[in-house]
This record gives structure tokens, sequence and C-alpha cells, in this order.
């Protein structure tokens, strides 16, 4: 049940989130995240199964101590698969999921080339948000959701150098940070 993105992206009010691995004592924030976005939200136990796989991995998105968002994704050989993405109501519109999406662009290199993802066909603000970011739809996924037979889109971003990442994610700038790459919000 891989679902995606309840988040919008605006280049006004943004705010600068801090983003973090999640652990154990954030679920009942991320379920409550989650419940508020999903309709047919993934449970506590679908979450730790996932997390628990060793190529599974959680973040959260706080700001002035609160989560407010979160992603989970999967590192596979060549790839990356986003599973699970979701923001506040009262935080989108704000950068939060540009923020994750960006940290997670950042990962991609020689070994992982592409982040791939799937979104209900019904989901169009989560559609525009990954078409403005630089997803692209390659696949329509017949019957996807068990749930209720919907489809869904197969997107992908693949990945580019520095110089064309930077144009490409406008207003994302992603640079050098002594020991790690980290994405920053470009303030307009």
């Amino acid at each position: 049940m891989n679902h995606l993105f309840c988040t919008e992206v605006s280049q006004e009010n943004e705010i600068k989130v801090n983003i973090r691995w999640m652990s154990r004592k954030d679920m009942k924030e991320v379920l409550k995240i989650e419940n508020e976005c999903f309709e047919f939200a993934w449970t506590e136990k679908e979450f730790m199964s996932n997390l628990w796989q060793r190529n599974c991995v959680g973040w959260v998105a706080e700001y002035q101590g609160r989560i407010i968002g979160f992603m989970v994704y999967k590192n596979l050989k060549n790839k990356i698969h986003l599973l699970n993405i979701a923001t506040l109501s009262e935080f989108r519109r704000q950068g939060v999921g540009t923020q994750l999406v960006a940290k997670l662009i950042t990962k991609l290199g020689n070994q992982r080339r592409r982040i791939m993802l799937e979104v209900r066909e019904t989901n169009l603000p989560a559609q525009l948000f990954l078409r403005f970011i630089g997803f692209r739809a390659i696949e329509i996924l017949r019957d996807f959701y068990d749930e209720t037979n919907e489809d869904a889109y197969q997107m992908v971003y693949k990945y580019q150098e520095l110089e064309s990442l930077q144009q490409t994610l406008q207003p994302i700038r992603v640079s050098e940070d002594n020991r790690r790459m980290t994405a920053d919000i470009r303030h307009q």
C-alpha cells in the first residue's frame, strides 16, 4: 500500500524545518499526520514493518519543536522508492514537502540515480507538486490500490549533476556543507 503526498508547494511563506531520522517515539505524531492526510492511512504496524527493514528510512520535519511532516523511503540497488510523505494541513504550502524531497534528492548519485514513487490518479495536488520539483509521470498503474482499485501514476525523478540540479529545482538550492550535502530553500 504505497501512497504519496499530502502536501503542496508555494514560494511564499516558506518556513525552515529541521529534518531528522524518525524514531519510535515520533510515531504518535506521525500517525496523527498520516490519519489527517490519507483516507487509507498506514497503521502503526505498517509503519513499523517498513521501518524495521534494513533498507528503509524514515525522516520527520520539525518546526519549533513540533513534528509537522514526515517521509518514508526505501533504498534499492539503483534507485530510491519513496513510499510515503505527508505534511500537517496547517503547514502546507510553506515548503515542508519541498525541503523533505530536496534532502532526499541529495542522496542520489552514481549508485542510485532516480527516485520512484506512485501517486493516486485523483491526487492532483501531489501530481502538480511533484511535477513542479522535477518528477515526471512515466506509467499508469491500473488498479494499483487494493482498497479502491484506483489507478496510480508511477513518477520518477532522475539524477542530475549538481549544476543542472540547481536550475531544475528552482527555488531549491543544493549546497556543500563541509561534511554532507544539505538542501536549503531560497527565500525570494
